[in-house]
C-alpha cells in the first residue's frame, strides 16, 4: 500500500495545530518578485541574501528599477506582506512553502527545502503572545511538554529579533550530546515584525504590533523521527519513505 511522505504527515500535522489555534493557511507563487523577497521585508540593497552567490536569480538587469527582477524565494515572508495588502489586523497566519537556497548540500543543507512561518499581528501583540504559542504549539507536536528559550539576533524584518530554541527532544533538557550538553536546540528565528514591514504592506507605521516566527519543516521532521540527513527526503528512495 502507499504511503504519505514523511514532509507530508509533519505539515499536515503542524497545519492541523496551528488550525485549532485560529490560524489561516496563506500561500504564495514559488517564483517571486525581487520587491516581495527582499525589499518589502525591509532587506538592506547590499545584504549578503541578494547575491547570486545566494540566490536563485530568474531574471536581474542592472540599472532596471529596483524590486522589478524576479527569484526562485528565498524564503516564505514575502506571503506575509502579500497577505497584509488584503487583510487587516486581527489576523493570524501561518505560511508552508518551498524554498530555494543557491547552496552546496550536506548532511543538514540543501538548495530545495520547505519553510514554516507564522505571523500574527494587531494592536497589542507582544513577545509573550508569541512565547505562548510557541511553547502550546511545539508541546503539541512533539506530545510532551517543552519550553521555548530566546536569544537576542539580527533579521532585517523583525525588531527586536530572536533566535529560538526548543528544551533538546533526545534528553528533555537534562543535557546529552545531541543538545551538546547544553539541553537546548536551535530551531529558527522570531521577533517582533519591524514597522517598515506594516508600512510595505500598506499598514499606518506604529498602528499595530504583531511577530513573526520561522522554521524548517525539514528540520522538525528530522528531529520528530531521528533523521540524521537532510538528503534522503528528496532521494526518491522507497526505503526511506517506507518506514513511514
Amino acid at each position: 500500500p502507499g504511503k504519505l511522505h514523511p514532509l507530508t504527515l509533519v505539515q499536515n500535522q503542524i497545519e492541523d495545530i496551528f488550525t485549532t489555534m485560529g490560524f489561516e493557511i496563506a500561500d504564495g507563487p514559488d517564483v517571486e518578485t525581487e520587491f516581495y523577497n527582499f525589499d518589502a521585508i525591509n532587506m538592506p540593497d547590499d545584504h549578503p541574501a541578494r547575491d547570486m552567490q545566494d540566490t536563485f536569480w530568474i531574471s536581474r538587469e542592472e540599472g532596471r528599477k529596483k524590486g522589478t527582477g524576479t527569484v526562485l524565494r528565498t524564503q516564505t515572508s514575502g506571503v506575509q506582506v502579500r497577505y497584509m495588502k488584503e487583510h487587516k489586523p486581527p489576523l493570524r497566519i501561518i505560511v508552508p512553502g518551498r524554498v530555494f537556497r543557491s547552496e552546496a548540500t550536506d548532511p543538514s543543507h540543501e538548495h530545495t527545502f520547505h519553510q514554516f512561518e507564522a505571523l500574527v499581528a494587531g494592536p497589542d501583540i507582544s513577545v509573550s503572545n508569541f512565547l505562548h504559542i510557541a511553547e502550546t504549539f511545539f508541546t503539541q507536536f512533539f506530545g510532551e511538554k517543552m519550553k521555548v528559550r530566546l536569544r537576542p539576533s539580527y533579521f532585517p524584518f523583525v525588531e527586536p529579533g530572536f533566535e529560538f530554541d526548543i528544551s533538546c527532544t533526545n534528553c528533555g533538557g537534562d543535557g546529552c550530546s545531541t543538545c551538546s550538553r547544553t539541553g537546548w536546540i536551535e530551531v529558527g528565528g522570531a521577533g517582533m515584525v519591524h514597522q517598515n514591514v506594516f508600512e510595505a504592506a500598506g499598514y499606518k507605521k506604529g498602528k499595530y504590533q504583531g511577530f513573526a516566527w520561522g522554521f524548517g519543516l525539514e528540520r522538525l521532521a528530522m528531529m520528530k523521527y531521528k533523521i540524521n540527513d537532510i538528503r534522503l527526503f528528496h532521494s526518491g528512495d522507497v526505503r526511506f519513505t517506507e518506514q513511514f
